[in-house]
């Protein structure tokens, strides 16, 4: 098992698009194989950074999700002037 944390900077005044995205984000997860669960969190002190966890069976099934049409289909932010950068992800083995 793995957890990959996902971190985002938001652009200000985007976080409730941001956190509206997520909610499709969610949707292709639960659909994925090998995943398991993932929250998105907010950072009480900065109000535009985010982290999302996730819990995967393995990387190669992380992997293979990042690299799917469904992932492209729900992670248009940078198209939609969302994200201030691109995220940082880090994959944490069990």
């Amino acid at each position: 098992m793995i957890t990959v944390g996902m971190n985002y900077h938001v652009l200000p005044g985007k976080q409730s698009d941001f956190e509206e995205k997520f909610a499709a984000v969610i949707g292709a997860l639960r659909a994925a194989a090998g995943h398991t669960s993932s929250t998105l969190w907010k950072d009480v002190s900065d109000d535009v950074s985010y982290l999302i966890t996730s819990e995967w069976s393995d990387e190669a099934a992380f992997k293979s999700f990042i690299s799917s049409d469904a992932f492209r289909a729900v992670t248009t932010w940078g198209k939609e002037q969302i994200l201030s950068g691109r995220p940082q992800h880090k994959i944490y083995k069990h």
